[in-house]
């Protein structure tokens, strides 16, 4: 268990504004029907999840809001409610586009052009390839990025309308935009530069954008690419080379237990150690929006090489929120300019073991840890020296 700290943190009295990813796959498009079968949406994948080791957690079952389908607006209003209700001030919903084609997009847009849930909200680029890497076929590519100044000023005049909605999310009265992986540009500098013109023209003071550090993009600077800031995008720690922190390969695995040869390749490791090594990694000198999550465990995608965090908890999970909600308070204190922000990872991702909604096993203990870490003050912070 985590040694808890219970002595009072100096800390300011400012409500942090806690942002959580969400993912639109849960309805069927005729992408996806053709490519995976009619009908397919992220829960086919979280359905025939097995656990493949002794104590390995799968499948999560959803509890409160079952397998809901996000084309129904009594499914998102139902989950705006749990979000206010919680603590939640906002989703960032992911972004699929591809050169003027637009997937997964139909939630969004019922949500912008009927003005409710009202939630808060933003965007990020979700700018990868789809590949066929759920069933190993990597190199098999569906729908292909391809960039060009040309698309860039398309794509940026396609979110004006969504910028202007009253509850979208901005700082300093900038409209937040993330890229999620912005390495794959050829040139970031000249696109940002491209998007932040075409919003000064559309009467904005610009935008805040935001590059996500992931798995890949975590190196240098995000203002020399023309970002505001990184973005901690956990569990990108455990991931790292550098900060490698509990690794399990099958012959590893093998002694949990299990003979699942879809673990072949797939690593584990130790919610607790990613926590921990978190906290006690030194924090950039460039800006950086600080991040956590729930969990992780993408096995339901992947028939292997899967990354799996074992032995989560809501109390592990909430401790680490209460020390990362105090950094945020702490340095809004000492920085009058700074914004109170951070993000989790995520609301809804069910096929990769990442989920606030309420689940059969934890119920809403997940939800409730984050209520109790964003209430003001807060009391307790992990010690992890």
């Amino acid at each position: 268990m985590l040694d808890i700290d219970h002595r009072e943190p100096e800390i300011s009295e400012q409500n942090v504004r806690a942002i959580a990813f969400h993912l639109p796959q849960f309805h069927p498009i005729p992408e996806n029907d053709e490519w995976w079968g009619k009908g397919f949406t992220e829960w086919t994948n979280v359905a025939k999840a097995r656990a493949r080791f002794k104590g390995h957690y799968q499948p999560h079952l959803p509890a409160d809001l079952g397998f809901y389908d996000l084309r129904l607006p009594e499914t998102r209003a139902a989950q705006a409610q749990l979000a206010r209700e919680y603590g939640i001030h906002g989703f960032c919903y992911y972004h699929y586009w591809f050169n003027g084609r637009r997937l997964l997009e139909r939630p969004l847009n019922e949500i912008w052009k009927s003005g409710e849930p009202d939630l808060p909200f933003c965007l990020c680029w979700a700018n990868e390839n789809w590949t066929r890497r759920w069933d190993g076929h990597v190199d098999d590519i569906l729908m292909q990025q391809k960039y060009s100044p040309e698309d860039d000023l398309a794509h940026i005049r396609s979110l004006i309308p969504l910028f202007h909605d009253p509850r979208y999310i901005r700082v300093m009265d900038r409209p937040l935009f993330a890229v999620y992986r912005a390495s794959e540009h050829p040139d970031p500098e000249r696109m940002t530069e491209i998007w932040r013109r075409e919003a000064e023209r559309a009467g904005f003071k610009g935008l805040f954008l935001v590059r996500v550090e992931g798995y890949i993009d975590f190196f240098g600077d995000p203002r020399k690419i023309g970002f505001d800031t990184g973005l901690e995008f956990q569990p990108r720690t455990c991931l790292l080379p550098d900060t490698r922190i509990y690794r399990q390969k099958w012959w590893h695995i093998r002694r949990l237990g299990t003979h699942e040869p879809g673990l072949r390749g797939s690593e584990v490791y130790e919610y607790e150690s990613l926590v921990r090594k978190s906290l006690a990694s030194p924090l950039p000198e460039y800006p950086r929006i600080p991040g956590v999550c729930p969990g992780f465990d993408n096995s339901p995608r992947k028939e292997r090489d899967g990354v799996i965090l074992i032995n989560s908890t809501p109390e592990l999970y909430g401790s680490w929120l209460t020390a990362v909600v105090d950094r945020v308070r702490a340095k809004k204190a000492a920085e009058d300019s700074a914004e109170a922000l951070l993000f989790i990872n995520a609301w809804n991702e069910w096929g990769e073991g990442n989920h606030l909604e309420p689940c059969q096993r934890w119920g809403r203990k997940y939800l409730e840890a984050t209520r109790t870490a964003l209430e003001v003050p807060a009391r307790q912070s992990i010690a992890y020296a």
